[in-house]
């Protein structure tokens, strides 16, 4: 009987350390996932505010590039004046020290545009960074996020689109596109080029064979069309805002000397571009004259 009462002692003790030590889990998984739905709150407003600056900036930026090669040229004019103006001083009307007044206006508008598009360079690469935040590790070695003028370039691999030879999307392109297609929902005022891209090796016999598939034109223009319908049909992009074309190997970003090179001339790109006369009102003016 004594043999009895311990043995179920034992037992009743085990089981009651088992239920501490499951209750005791439940609560740090609980406290981890209030933790993790934080951050996941904060990262996401991060990405939206971003958003909202790169919008503004990249606009600014371009109308600022603009802005300071008009100014170089008008200072450039203002120097070939005075030039004249004091070889010729006894032959023309020019006021020498208006011009001088001139052209130091416009030596400190220039510096002025310099230091802000400094500022609006560092920034996008800030905003670039925050763009691929979303992507995998393994995805940023086959996709380049780059905002250059204003403009934000996405460039996709065709090995991590399409099946090999094919204008058609593979599966494991799926997850890498669902994200670009919530870039450019969220950029909802900008138009999307997708640009197909090849090197310049023929076609070779196999896709030769493929319906519609004559040389590379037809496989850039075939390729960028099939992302363009997996935007609008999978994604729900705006086919009103959507633009496939192809440019063949044409348009390589270096030699198809090696394997390397090919690899990288295969490309598709989509391009973002945004309606900059939406974005005047942010353009800064020049700095008053004291």
């Amino acid at each position: 009987m004594k043999k009895n009462l311990v043995m179920f002692s034992v037992i009743a003790g085990c089981v009651l350390m088992s239920s501490c030590v499951s209750k005791k889990s439940l609560e740090n998984c609980q406290a981890e996932n209030q933790k993790l739905s934080e951050n996941f709150r904060d990262m996401a407003k991060n990405y939206q505010n971003a958003k909202e600056q790169l919008a503004a900036n990249t606009a600014r930026m371009t109308s600022l590039e603009d802005q300071l090669a008009q100014q170089k040229k008008d200072y450039a004019a203002l120097q070939g004046s005075l030039d004249k103006s004091l070889a010729n001083a006894g032959q023309n009307n020019i006021s020498i020290e208006k011009l001088v007044d001139q052209i130091n206006e416009s030596n400190q508008y220039i510096r002025h545009l310099v230091e802000v598009k400094s500022k609006s360079d560092s920034l996008n690469l800030v905003l670039t960074n925050n763009l691929t935040r979303s992507l995998s590790k393994e995805e940023l070695k086959e996709v380049d996020v780059q905002v250059l003028k204003g403009v934000v370039y996405i460039s996709l691999a065709d090995n991590m689109l399409y099946k090999s030879g094919s204008y058609e999307i593979n599966d494991r392109a799926a997850e890498t596109l669902s994200k670009i297609a919530k870039i450019i929902k969220d950029y909802k005022d900008y138009d999307v080029l997708i640009e197909g891209n090849t090197d310049n090796v023929p076609v070779n016999a196999s896709a030769a064979s493929m319906k519609n598939i004559r040389n590379n034109w037809d496989l850039s223009c075939l390729r960028a069309s099939s992302v363009v319908q997996a935007l609008q049909n999978q994604y729900g992009v705006d086919p009103k805002r959507l633009t496939a074309g192809g440019r063949g190997e044409y348009n390589p970003v270096t030699s198809n000397d090696t394997e390397v090179g090919k690899q990288r001339n295969r490309r598709t790109q989509i391009i973002i571009t945004p309606k900059l006369d939406q974005f005047m009102d942010l353009i800064g003016q020049a700095p008053e004259t004291e």
